[in-house]
């Protein structure tokens, strides 16, 4: 392995570029006009255009639509129920199967979560894709089981 030294230090390959020298003949390629172009507002000193202006037709700004957020095309839906519904159901195995039975679930749901609102009494096995800490500690206080699928 070789040490590196100041003299092996270079800019990455194609970082640096000479400055173009405008106006200094025509054999420069950039004389005459100085890269401005043929007459006009551009040409002149002094010539700055506000900030979005597009030359006088309807800047891309007010275009498009005021759009409010963005759409997650790939969501995954979960099925939500709170604790406190669970002795409601009368089941002993709680899973999303068993909820789509019981309950209107939208078809699109993959999964459950269960959540912490509310009190259960009843011993239960609640299989879910996640639980909520408290909702655990009440189901497990019950003597039911938490299953994580």
């Amino acid at each position: 392995m070789s040490n590196i030294t100041l003299e092996d230090l270079r800019p990455a390959e194609g970082s640096t570029s000479k400055s173009k020298r405008v106006g200094r003949g025509r054999s420069s390629g950039h004389g005459k006009t100085s890269c401005r172009g043929h007459n006009g507002e551009g040409q002149r000193s002094g010539n700055s255009s506000k900030r979005g202006f597009e030359g006088g037709q309807m800047p891309a700004y007010r275009r498009l639509p005021k759009l409010k957020g963005f759409q997650v095309y790939n969501k995954l839906n979960y099925a939500q129920i709170n604790v406190g519904r669970l002795d409601d159901l009368g089941l002993k195995e709680i899973s999303l199967e068993s909820l789509k039975e019981v309950l209107t679930i939208h078809p699109t749901c993959v999964g459950l979560r269960v959540l912490g609102n509310g009190e259960i009494k009843s011993a239960v096995t609640v299989k879910a894709s996640y639980v909520t800490p408290s909702a655990k500690e009440k189901i497990e206080a019950a003597g039911g089981k938490v299953e994580l699928v």
